[in-house]
């Protein structure tokens, strides 16, 4: 997922466009992997999963929506900062709307994800007047990204697959977030191909590995230890920034990465006591 911004400034197409364009490459491979997941004969698809799925659906297209805003407003690091802010409105919402317990050891680990994505980015965040709108987007994409964790966690607590989960959360967020770029006036076909191979890199990337693999992680951990992963996306970010594109990486991003990791360990999951 750290690679998101990246494919997001090649593809050359408004925020908006290359959000869909990334769900609408993904639907192909995401379907193959909902009939591999289940089989041809497999199970239909649980009824009461379809409120959370229309749910994820609708929330992830409103994240894409407004983190493609935050990224082509503002800079990588201060759209990669406000994002990383998603896991408190996880914790928040889980145990205000869905009284989910949170441990000492789980906040204990949050600070240190917090204040380890601060160091991360503490060299290049700017806060600017020119910036403010993208910097906001970047907030609001963190509160729908929240939203969507906690609805692909309840789907797959109902049954439902990782991969069933994902294409049809997919297929939703793409049919909105098609009728969003029509509306906008966006123009819609890629117009080179190189843009056509960085939305189908942010396709399957992006969308089938990153979005597809939190899904299955959503079906077998806590939705609170796996709202962090979202503090591995800037770690991702600033190491891809480093490769790519030459971004020096100093003390503070080493120890922001070593925090991040030390909060994820703190916050894992235990075996429970006999």
């Amino acid at each position: 997922m750290g690679a998101s911004p990246i494919f997001v400034r090649l593809a050359e197409m408004g925020p908006f466009a290359s959000a869909f364009w990334r769900l609408a490459l993904a639907l192909p491979v995401l379907w193959l992997w909902s009939r591999w997941e289940t089989g041809p004969g497999g199970p239909p698809a649980h009824a009461a999963a379809l409120g959370p799925v229309l749910l994820a659906g609708v929330a992830f297209a409103g994240d894409l929506m407004f983190w493609h805003l935050a990224i082509l407003n503002t800079s990588v690091a201060n759209a990669t900062f406000f994002a990383t802010t998603s896991p408190i409105w996880v914790f928040l919402f889980g145990y205000l709307f869905l009284r989910t317990r949170v441990s000492a050891a789980s906040l204990a680990g949050l600070g240190l994800c917090l204040v380890g994505g601060a160091f991360l980015i503490s060299e290049t965040v700017t806060l600017a007047p020119g910036r403010l709108a993208g910097d906001v987007a970047g907030i609001v994409t963190a509160v729908f990204f929240a939203t969507y964790m906690l609805a692909v966690s309840a789907a797959r607590a109902r049954g439902l697959a990782a991969g069933r989960a994902t294409f049809a959360l997919t297929a939703i967020s793409a049919l909105l977030l098609l009728i969003v770029t029509l509306l906008s006036g966006e123009r819609l076909m890629p117009p080179t191909a190189s843009a056509w191979a960085a939305l189908l890199a942010l396709a399957l990337v992006s969308q089938v590995a990153g979005q597809g693999l939190v899904a299955v992680a959503l079906g077998r951990l806590p939705t609170n230890f796996s709202s962090l992963v979202i503090f591995l996306e800037a770690i991702a970010a600033a190491a891809l920034g480093w490769i790519w594109l030459g971004e020096a990486l100093g003390p503070a991003q080493y120890l922001g990465g070593a925090l991040i990791f030390a909060g994820i360990w703190l916050a894992r999951p235990r075996a429970s006591k006999s």
